[in-house]
């Protein structure tokens, strides 16, 4: 019996040699797939690089995509509805890494974060760990979810106009749709920022265009919105390199990159695929073992303050300003800045001793190890 083909992106991590005992897999650059690489294959294991529509599939025999993302825009669903192929996402692979980036952006603000109200735009999967998260640091959350609010009724969610104007900090983590009830491009038109509380940060990790940057560049400019967090960006990777000097923190679309996101990612499309097309073993398939941290332990510092405490572990997981700092020295390496991203672990991969009891309540809280007071670190 001939082997499957399959087509994938070389940058998806952990896949190689998942699928070939079962298939012929080609690795190629996820922007660069072609309709000649694709006319012979049966399936397509993709990152947001790959547009797969009409242009890519017409005239192939791929019966089944499979993306290692939670977004799905590069998607054309209608055409792959029409076509007779079939695909599957990763729904909630990276969330809990957008909530990492999101606690380092917070974090790295300055501000008590305690008692402050932050507000959640988009409360799916992301968004949901995200208001977990400003929970847990002490936050008042407000959530916007319109679909969701229709769906299960509006106790628990806040309209837009309200949401924007308590806020101190507003977190958009919705997908990017342009038709239907309750599209999402350029939701942060020029009107957005009038709405917003005076001094409010804005940060956008979702998709770059529901945040039109030129309205976001004039708000910037005027004080409107004190601050802004950008890791995702109209054009990308051709950036607005006014705005990059504009905002707090840039980053080049890598908020959900933890390895442990790309990981989960990476786990759903081999199991999407082996389910679809019927290969046994894999319905469970995980890569074996992430690499630890370079530095798994943190030991706290003593006298320091609940707030510091919180910023030293959240920081020491995930430094955002290094990130931040690739990126202003060169705007142009934005895609090989993903491409080539380092190793970052979740809060579940670090061991933390010392601190405040009420330290170790919101750690805890967050996913950290806790180690007893005296313990060997590490042991």
């Amino acid at each position: 019996m001939m082997k499957l083909r399959i087509v994938a992106d070389d940058k998806i991590p952990f896949l190689r040699g998942a699928l070939e005992p079962f298939a012929e897999v080609t690795y190629l650059p996820g922007g660069a797939i072609a309709p000649a690489d694709v006319k012979n294959a049966d399936a397509l294991i993709t990152r947001t690089r790959t547009r797969c529509g009409e242009a890519l599939l017409a005239g192939s025999r791929v019966r089944f995509i499979a993306t290692a993302t939670i977004g799905y825009d590069h998607i054309d669903t209608a055409y792959l509805h029409r076509a007779g192929i079939a695909w599957r996402n990763a729904p909630g692979c990276n969330a809990a890494s957008v909530a990492q980036y999101i606690g380092s952006a917070l974090v790295s603000s300055g501000v008590e974060l305690c008692g402050k109200t932050l507000g959640v735009i988009g409360v799916g999967n992301v968004g949901s760990k995200v208001a977990a998260l400003g929970e847990a640091l002490g936050m008042r959350v407000l959530r916007n979810d319109p679909p969701r609010a229709e769906r299960e009724g509006s106790t628990g969610f806040t309209e837009l106009p309200e949401l924007l104007a308590e806020a101190d900090f507003v977190t958009i983590h919705t997908p990017l749709t342009r038709d239907g009830a309750h599209p999402t491009f350029h939701l942060c038109d020029a009107g957005f920022p009038e709405l917003m509380r005076p001094g409010a940060q804005l940060f956008n990790s979702g998709r770059g265009e529901v945040v039109d940057t030129a309205a976001l560049k004039a708000a910037l400019k005027s004080g409107r919105i004190s601050a802004a967090v950008l890791d995702v960006w109209e054009n990308e990777p051709g950036i607005d390199r006014e705005l990059l000097d504009l905002v707090r923190i840039g980053t080049p679309h890598i908020a959900g990159y933890s390895t442990d996101g790309k990981a989960n990612g990476t786990a759903m499309a081999v199991q999407a695929v082996a389910a679809f097309f019927g290969i046994p073993g894999l319905a469970e398939w995980r890569p074996e073992r992430l690499p630890e941290p370079e530095t798994p332990e943190i030991e706290l510092e003593t006298g320091a303050s609940v707030r510091e405490q919180v910023a030293q572990a959240l920081l020491h997981t995930y430094d955002i300003g290094l990130d931040d700092g690739k990126l202003r020295s060169d705007p142009a390496g934005f895609e090989p800045q993903r491409g080539h991203y380092r190793i970052r672990r979740e809060y579940p991969a670090f061991r933390v001793r010392g601190g405040r009891p009420e330290t170790a309540a919101v750690l805890k809280t967050l996913g950290f190890t806790l180690l007893p007071q005296g313990s060997a670190c590490g042991g």
